[in-house]
């Protein structure tokens, strides 16, 4: 069901993205503003990254195979790094038009219907941001979750240059056009470096969040009867999936059949308390035990 959504959500934010870009396309041909062509020149990028995220959740909802056992979940981190690259892209080619700008100034033309229309294309800009941070982050979609954040910044960028321009008109400062620009720019690379940042974190395997960590040690520490420690604890996540693996220390006389079931009783609670953990355990005798990690007995 969610995975039905999330791909609903990529193909809605494609038809979004090239909206807001016929939008802010008409806004930046009736007044040839700098400002609102670098704004419209990020819409592009906006419509690749619909495109990118679209690809990378189709992708990452095929389950494991041969090639691949643990699954594909791990295409939504590439796509938010392809997302990040084009964000910067976008960036200095702002800037190339931003110094064009400051080296032949002009005024632009018809402010009124200009900055209406990209005024609308913002508002919808920032309902879908919303939208697609908060699924995003319901089912750890790296991808959409990018993507939302990539338009939040899409927002803020363009209602600095609404202010400017308005300025631009009330003042007669022409160049002011241009600083806008640079500046939409700065600020788009920086929205870049962020996106890249978070999804390298997720290919180097980072470990779940602290408060997770801790989630998961007390899960093992109460539901380990019949043990006698956990140790060696690693986790790490995978776009909507976090997987889980330790050592278990039973007693040395133990049947295999004991501890199969405390693993199970351990798996079942971990599973409950984590959604969509994928756990394997190992199970030791007593001989290994580290007397670290979680001491059950």
């Amino acid at each position: 069901m969610e995975a039905s959504k999330t791909l609903k959500i990529a193909l809605a934010s494609l038809a979004v993205g090239l909206t807001v870009l016929a939008l802010k396309g008409a806004a930046w041909w009736i007044t040839g503003s700098i400002a609102l062509f670098s704004d419209a020149l990020e819409s592009i990028v906006n419509v690749v990254t619909a495109i990118t995220t679209l690809i990378a959740v189709r992708l990452a909802q095929r389950p494991a195979d041969a090639s691949l056992p643990y699954g594909y979940h791990k295409a939504e981190y590439f796509s938010a790094v392809i997302v990040g690259v084009m964000i910067i892209v976008a960036a200095l080619l702002i800037l190339r038009e931003a110094a064009m700008g400051l080296m032949a100034p002009e005024m632009p033309e018809n402010p009124g219907p200009g900055m209406a229309i990209s005024v609308g294309a913002t508002a919808i800009n920032l309902v879908w941001a919303r939208i697609l941070i908060r699924h995003g982050r319901q089912v750890r979609s790296p991808a959409v979750e990018a993507d939302g954040k990539h338009l939040m910044t899409d927002v803020v960028s363009t209602g600095g240059v609404l202010v400017g321009l308005a300025l631009v008109y009330l003042t007669g400062w022409v160049v002011l056009d241009a600083v806008l620009a640079g500046l939409v720019a700065l600020n788009i690379l920086w929205s870049g470096w962020g996106v890249i940042r978070d999804s390298v974190g997720g290919l180097m395997d980072v470990a779940v969040p602290p408060e997770t960590q801790k989630l998961i040690r007390e899960t093992i520490a109460t539901n380990a009867d019949g043990a006698i420690e956990a140790h060696d604890i690693r986790t790490r996540q995978a776009g909507a999936l976090i997987f889980i693996d330790f050592h278990l220390v039973v007693p040395g006389a133990m049947s295999v059949d004991a501890a199969h079931t405390i693993c199970d009783a351990i798996e079942a609670k971990l599973r409950d308390a984590v959604d969509k953990a994928q756990i394997t355990i190992h199970v030791e005798p007593e001989n290994k035990a580290k007397h670290a990690g979680i001491v059950v007995l």
